[in-house]
């Protein structure tokens, strides 16, 4: 398949996602400040929410990158991948409205422990297709640092720790959320802003 049309079909659908994100804020109907604090627990919740996107996107753009071909597998992996980001804005809208009561916060866990295991599987699959062939690739798809994380024990063991934690303090899917985007942000392999150059050559 053109993986050219693939990356720009996901690209597509990841933009018109953050986008929608954003139409759940709505225009406060009072000018002074007050009206705009009582949205702040929305604001703080698209926030983490996006820039967890922008730093899913930085990811999955180095994948495609390094690719040199999209499968049938693949193409249909990354629907999946896709369709569970597609429930993170509805997941954000009810955690950012009810970011104190733990059903929406549950709900919140869930779409993006979805999410990780369509990322993992996603990864895997482009691990896989290089492996005999092109190692170098595989082998740089596998030191991701996303990858490393969901392949180890300390991911179902951190969801069961948000999972408890939100029981008691249901915010902490949210906090919980920011941190690891943080630590994803910088967690990159050494070549990821230099893979186009390289293609180049």
């Amino acid at each position: 398949m053109n993986k050219g049309r693939v990356e720009a079909f996901s690209d597509a659908i990841v933009a018109i996602i953050m986008t929608i994100m954003i139409l759940e804020f709505k225009t406060p109907e009072d000018f002074h400040w007050q009206a705009i604090l009582e949205n702040l627990t929305y604001l703080f919740a698209y926030a983490v929410s996006f820039f967890f996107i922008t730093v899913a996107w930085y990811n999955h753009h180095y994948m495609f990158s390094l690719t040199k071909r999209v499968t049938k597998r693949i193409y249909w992996v990354n629907n999946i991948w896709l369709f569970t980001m597609a429930l993170i804005p509805v997941a954000t809208a009810w955690a950012g409205k009810f970011m104190s009561h733990r059903g929406p916060e549950y709900f919140y866990l869930f779409i993006f422990t979805l999410w990780s295991v369509a990322y993992l599987w996603l990864s895997k699959s482009f691990e896989q297709l290089h492996q005999e062939k092109h190692p170098i690739i595989s082998k740089k798809i596998r030191k991701m640092g996303p990858n490393q994380y969901m392949s180890s024990l300390y991911f179902p063991l951190t969801v069961i720790i948000i999972g408890i934690g939100i029981y008691f303090y249901p915010p902490i899917s949210l906090i919980a959320t920011l941190i690891e985007l943080i630590i994803m942000a910088f967690w990159t392999n050494d070549d990821s802003d230099k893979i186009f150059d390289e293609t180049i050559e």
